[in-house]
């Protein structure tokens, strides 16, 4: 890998981590719950897309970053759907303990 495209990398990434900033926190607490839902959907492209690159990696740096990138991407998703389960469960009407 060049250096070029190691900078090019970089920018891309810090642009998208201070995007992803400035959405989430403009995003109001009421519509949290709908769109943890629906990102939950693009975790799952992303953890897909992580699977092709760790098939496609080479080297021993490249496959320990694509396996981690694998991993994070799976705890994302499961994370997520963890997160909506709950904040869903607080909608659902109480059970009686005694039925």
């Amino acid at each position: 890998m060049s250096t070029t495209e190691l900078v090019v990398g970089a920018y891309i990434f810090v642009l998208a981590v201070f995007l992803g900033f400035v959405l989430i926190t403009r995003v109001p607490t009421t519509l949290h719950t709908p769109l943890m839902s629906g990102t939950n959907a693009i975790h799952g492209i992303v953890l897909a897309g992580a699977i092709l690159v760790a098939a496609a990696a080479k080297g021993t740096l490249g496959t320990a970053i694509a396996i981690a990138a694998v991993f994070l991407g799976t705890l994302n998703v499961v994370g997520g759907f963890v997160v909506t389960d709950r904040m869903l469960e607080m909608f659902r009407p109480k059970r009686d303990k005694q039925q």
